[in-house]
């Protein structure tokens, strides 16, 4: 009888490893089946050379910007559009990260949770959120430049428009690509995977701090004489201002009037209301995270007036100042951005509809109004709302200086005040100049097409 009772032990033990076995299985593979399904050692959807030859990627039109035809991937028919759609799509040696063809394998093979692989053979369809023209806008625009160019909706989160250059045509590719200069950083998506110098698009977080914390700021003036001594630093400015108020400063984007509102603040204060802003946290689209920002917040006055302006040791990434911009439209709060507006198996069963994740509150709401008026008044007084025909723009130019003998990198950022056009966007030309002149006229372009149309 005891023997008896010993091996129902032993049996019951080793029932309970083979459940507890299984049900870590079952866990991995719902945690990482599309992984396993998508490895390149699978023969049957990668060619000899570890190119995906399963699924389609579209864009939100429907138009096929790259599939496996014949066991081959092909893409768009034009190069402009392959160029411009490349760090979303991905290239044939997988070397872009953030696109489709590699961050989003597993729905291309037509992988889903039930059916795991069986319908892999016949591929997935993805479609992006993306509009393939707006990227084809914005890659032109940018007109051989390196930096990037960010549209999104704000209230649904759908990002119309990722543009990363320089870029190259995925069928062609340079041979000289891993040496030449110019392809500096090709591979990398500097929408979501860089962070840079600001400048004067940071003065929009310490507006929102010197609003809610100086009680008398709408009644104060600063003297601009072009330059101001700060502690061991001199602040300077590129034009001399005079006197002038929160809203003239802010539309003359003025250095040494921010700076002094800067050091005001203190260090603790703009550290606390860039982190609420959201620009040192990183954002998740479908999987690919966001660079996270990051700033130096240990400094003496000198040093703090210019971390103010958008200087010093300041670094935000495109896509999370977008992101603040569609919360200051918002009202204090914006749709989280994502890139997959729907996926199918390889049995055409669609996916589950994207639910909409809202940000925490990035500023509160009176905030966000009075800085949006601030911002409409730049476009009036400063930018030209000749420029942006039919457009209610609130907007924001930075000039971040980088040193090195380099030009400035070239910022504009902001969004639109309309029920038919809720968008935010951010435009980065990296060592491009003048923010409001480089910065500003790619924005003029991208958002003339997509406000506008197609047809001049």
């Amino acid at each position: 009888m005891k023997k008896i009772e010993n091996r129902a032990v032993v049996c019951f033990l080793l029932a309970l490893v083979l459940a507890a076995g299984t049900g870590l299985f079952l866990f991995r593979y719902a945690l990482h089946g599309g992984e396993w399904v998508s490895s390149a050692f699978n023969r049957h959807l990668y060619d000899a050379q570890g190119r995906l030859i399963a699924g389609t990627v579209l864009d939100r039109d429907g138009d096929v910007l790259s599939s496996a035809e014949g066991g081959e991937r092909t893409y768009y028919r034009d190069a402009t559009v392959r160029k411009a759609t490349l760090h979303a799509v991905g290239d044939l040696q997988g070397n872009i990260g953030t696109g489709a063809l590699n961050a989003f394998a597993d729905r291309l093979t037509g992988w889903d949770l039930l059916g795991g692989a069986f319908g892999a053979d016949r591929g997935g369809e993805l479609t992006l959120t993306l509009d393939a023209r707006y990227n084809y806008e914005a890659y032109q625009a940018l007109g051989g430049r390196a930096g990037a160019v960010g549209v999104y909706d704000y209230r649904t989160g759908e990002v119309l428009c990722m543009v990363s250059a320089p870029s190259y045509d995925p069928l062609d590719v340079p041979e000289d690509i891993e040496t030449a200069a110019r392809w500096e950083g090709a591979y990398l998506n500097r929408f979501l995977s860089s962070a840079f110098a600001p400048g004067s698009v940071y003065k929009t977080v310490t507006l929102a701090a010197a609003l809610e914390t100086v009680p008398d700021l709408e009644s104060r003036t600063w003297s601009c004489t072009g330059s101001l001594q700060i502690g061991a630093e001199t602040i300077t400015c590129p034009a001399v201002h005079g006197e002038q108020g929160i809203a003239d400063a802010f539309a003359n984007s003025c250095n040494t009037a921010f700076a002094q509102i800067a050091v005001e603040l203190g260090a603790d204060t703009l550290r606390r209301y860039t982190e609420k802003a959201g620009l040192t946290a990183a954002y998740d689209l479908d999987g690919l995270s966001s660079a996270k920002g990051s700033f130096d917040w240990e400094l003496d006055e000198g040093r703090l007036g210019w971390a103010g302006v958008g200087q010093d040791r300041d670094l935000v990434n495109p896509c999370a100042l977008m992101v603040y911009m569609g919360a200051v439209a918002g009202g204090g709060r914006a749709a989280e951005p994502y890139l997959i507006l729907r996926s199918k198996d390889g049995f055409g069963i669609p996916s589950l509809p994207h639910r909409t994740r809202r940000t925490r509150e990035l500023i509160s709401r009176d905030t966000a109004e009075a800085l949006a008026e601030l911002m409409a008044g730049n476009v009036e007084k400063t930018y030209g709302a000749g420029r942006f025909p039919n457009m209610d723009l609130c907007a924001k130019s930075g000039t971040a200086e980088v040193g090195g003998g380099r030009s400035p990198h070239a910022w504009f950022a902001g969004f639109l005040r309309d029920e038919d056009a809720p968008y935010a966007f951010v435009v980065m030309v990296e060592n491009g100049g003048g923010g409001s002149s480089v910065a500003g006229a790619v924005a003029a372009e991208v958002l003339d097409v997509i406000v506008n149309g197609y047809e001049k």
